[in-house]
């Protein structure tokens, strides 16, 4: 048993008799009332979310997480696979339990699968990933006063902002954790 305090994202925990994962954590101290720690979590069965709140020194329940790094292989009709390098043997992932990671899987890109009691739960990108444009317009020469952006779509259909500089067929890196553009790849 941990205390509510040391909750922190991507951990599993047993909640109402559940195994659910921790999306994310707030700790909240509210002026004259008692310190609480309120947490998104997601079912694993059900697959459905849910907004907790737990006093600071509640005790919780934690479930053992298995990691493994995988590659993503390609995605069809049925959902995204996955391969792992050392077995060879195939993942398959739905697009409700990829959520916003679906826009950085390029093939061949390695990222951790967590499992709970054995079901994939969530799916962990690197911090940054290399992505090409494929469409973007052109910048208007002289518009290099100040840091002006302008939209590029990516090869995954995701579509970011980008300096002027940027053209189509280049290769960019990408901030999975805030969709921003990093630099040139």
């Amino acid at each position: 048993m941990a205390a509510a305090n040391d909750l922190r994202k991507g951990q599993a925990i047993k909640y109402n008799g559940n195994t659910a994962i921790v999306l994310e954590v707030h700790h909240r101290t509210p002026g004259n009332l008692r310190a609480f720690v309120q947490a998104i979590i997601r079912y694993i069965n059900t697959g459905k979310s849910a907004d907790v709140r737990f006093g600071s020194t509640d005790k919780v329940e934690l479930v053992d997480i298995d990691r493994r790094d995988v590659e993503f292989s390609y995605k069809d009709g049925t959902g995204f696979h996955f391969i792992d390098p050392e077995t060879y043997d195939t993942i398959d992932l739905d697009e409700g339990l990829l959520g916003d990671a679906k826009d950085y899987l390029v093939e061949n890109l390695r990222v951790q699968v967590l499992f709970a009691e054995g079901k994939a739960v969530q799916v962990e990108l690197p911090p940054s990933v290399s992505l090409k444009v494929i469409e973007s317009a052109e910048g208007v020469r002289g518009d290099t006063a100040s840091n002006v952006t302008k939209p590029a779509k990516l090869e995954t259909g995701m579509t970011i902002n980008v300096p002027l500089f940027i053209k189509e067929g280049e290769t960019i890196k990408i901030d999975t954790r805030n969709r921003t553009y990093m630099g040139r790849a």
